[in-house]
């Protein structure tokens, strides 16, 4: 299961990280690095999900 986040996780954090450099904007750039980065040390599903959740809500309301 943590696998499979990790990858989701991690192709978003790709997809925002390039719109991010693309775009010169920091939030999608420094949330997408967060979530192509965190998988590999939350090893809890549940707080995976978190803390990806919560970084993609931080990314939607502070666009910058």
């Amino acid at each position: 299961m943590t696998l499979i986040l990790g990858i989701v996780f991690s192709v978003i954090g790709m997809a925002a990280f390039a719109y991010g450099r693309k775009s010169k904007k920091s939030s999608p750039l420094i949330g997408g690095t967060i979530l192509m980065i965190f998988p590999y040390f939350v090893p809890n599903p549940l707080l995976m999900v978190l803390i990806g959740a919560v970084t993609l809500v931080g990314m939607y309301l502070f666009p910058e």
